[in-house]
């Protein structure tokens, strides 16, 4: 059975900081890119943070310098550490676990593509 639960997120002031993390059983972890994504009051889901399956990562505009997304595949678990947090981050944040579908030699990974229930950041001003 596949989960993917985040943990981590809170009610902070304005300028704080807080981590998130993502852990993910039941897949082959590290050969799945992870990312986060967020969905504020009202608005639509949106794309955070991008990390492959080298570690190389991708972040929205609106994150770029203040948001650090990282993987530890020992330990089945990503992270979001962000600083600098501002009321306009206020959103449910969401772990997104998917691998395409592709052959490494004569080995089939199938796709896959599976998102958590969500952690709550609140930033007051």
């Amino acid at each position: 059975q596949v989960q993917v639960v985040e943990s981590g997120g809170s009610l902070v002031q304005a300028g704080g900081s807080l981590r998130l993390s993502c852990t993910a059983s039941g897949i082959a972890f590290s050969t799945a890119e992870m990312a986060w994504y967020r969905q504020g009051p009202g608005k639509q889901r949106t794309f955070v943070a991008f990390i492959d399956l080298d570690a190389k990562t991708r972040y929205a505009d609106s994150v770029k310098g203040r948001f650090t997304i990282s993987r530890d595949n020992a330990k089945n678990t990503m992270y979001l550490q962000m600083n600098g947090l501002k009321p306009e981050d206020t959103a449910v944040y969401y772990c997104n676990a998917h691998r395409p579908s592709h052959y490494s030699g004569t080995t089939h990974y199938p796709e896959f593509d599976f998102w958590g229930q969500g952690t709550q950041v609140t930033v007051s001003s």
